[in-house]
């Protein structure tokens, strides 16, 4: 496996020392410095594992590389050998960014990373993330050091459960990503739309800034984000925006500026956003808007129009002849549905066509 610089001397063992006034003192593996009898920890560079190198991971991990992170990547195939020989480059909206080849770890199986990382990032698709699971319980008791945390940067509801039973509920995180990404080649993603700064915190009552380093670092490395204690709410908003406009766009092979050149896909749009809000009510759950009319004003003449250009991914699995992450989202609302008792038939009907899609592959 290859590994990343050690950040600008972080890994060595000894250094130059003057005096009594800078003694080195190792303990249990660890340097600490004595100067004037003032004891400080050394810090070294924070260590993250990024598994899932698509369109979204590569952007982190160049994000994280920029600002000083030590990354190791999981990554198999045509995907691997691109990083290893070209390194990771992100194009688009935001700041350009190089991964040169040889600055990050590369390894094929999660279950074969050094371990002791203070964030392990989970950006695959959700329809391998009970296989993940499976793979990381290997190394449950050393993968994570100290405080480190898990955090998944997926679409959809209900993808922390096959994790739940490896990690506490303190550890696990999600970041919600309003940012679209396309993935123009094995080691290069381009970001082509900006919604707003990636939202991150817990899901599980956890303080959010407890993920406070990776944001930062994040946002260091040309990836807007921020930390958000309403993390709940952000879910939901996230679920209106993706399920409103993802499988439709499949659908009809379309960006989402062209959903809205016909009443018939806006009415869809509109019956899919209504029976999210019946299901919200129903569960007792809460996002920013008190009701569908609300939000249709602000979704169709604000939050849209900015996004016009973007291609789903749900689309973009389509043509690569992927399996999608329908079941997540409007397969996720029509499940809810059946067990409150809510009657989700345009959510269903678009999850029944996507189903079909995939089976003709």
């Amino acid at each position: 496996m290859r590994r990343a610089g050690d950040g600008g001397g972080g890994g060595r063992a000894a250094v130059a020392m003057r005096g009594k006034a800078a003694r080195q003192l190792v303990k249990a593996g660890k340097v600490v410095y004595t100067i004037r009898k003032r004891t400080e920890r050394r810090r070294l560079p924070m260590r993250v594992l990024l598994i899932g190198c698509g369109a979204v991971g590569l952007s982190l991990a160049a994000a994280l590389y920029q600002a000083g992170a030590q990354v190791d990547l999981v990554a198999r195939g045509e995907t691997a050998r691109a990083i290893r020989e070209g390194g990771i480059e992100r194009r688009g909206i935001l700041p350009h960014a190089l991964v040169p080849p040889g600055n990050v770890g590369l390894t094929e199986r999660p279950e074969d990373v050094p371990g002791g990382y203070d964030y392990v990032l989970i950006s695959t698709k959700v329809t391998g993330n009970e296989e993940l699971a499976a793979g990381l319980a290997l190394r449950k008791t050393d993968l994570l050091r100290g405080e480190g945390r898990l955090v998944l940067f997926q679409n959809g509801y209900g993808n922390e459960r096959p994790f739940v039973g490896l990690f506490e509920p303190s550890r696990l995180f999600h970041a919600y990503i309003p940012i679209g990404f396309r993935r123009m080649q094995p080691n290069v993603s381009e970001v082509t739309v900006l919604k707003a700064p990636m939202d991150m915190g817990s899901l599980c009552g956890a303080p959010g800034t407890a993920c406070a380093a990776l944001a930062e670092a994040l946002d260091k490395g040309g990836i807007p984000c921020r930390i958000d204690e309403q993390l709940g709410k952000t879910q939901w908003s996230k679920l209106l925006y993706n399920c409103t406009l993802n499988a439709l766009g499949a659908i009809l092979r379309t960006d989402y500026g062209g959903l809205v050149k016909s009443e018939d896909s806006v009415s869809i749009m509109k019956g899919i956003i209504r029976e999210i809000f019946a299901v919200m009510r129903a569960g007792g759950y809460e996002t920013f808007w008190p009701d569908a009319t609300a939000y249709e004003e602000e979704f169709f003449f604000r939050i849209l129009p900015p996004t016009y250009a973007h291609r789903s991914s749900t689309l973009q699995d389509i043509e690569r002849r992927l399996p999608t992450e329908i079941d997540s989202l409007n397969g996720a609302i029509a499940g809810l549905g059946q067990s409150l008792g809510v009657e989700t038939p345009c959510n269903t009907f678009v999850t029944q066509i996507i189903r079909a899609m995939e089976r003709l592959y």
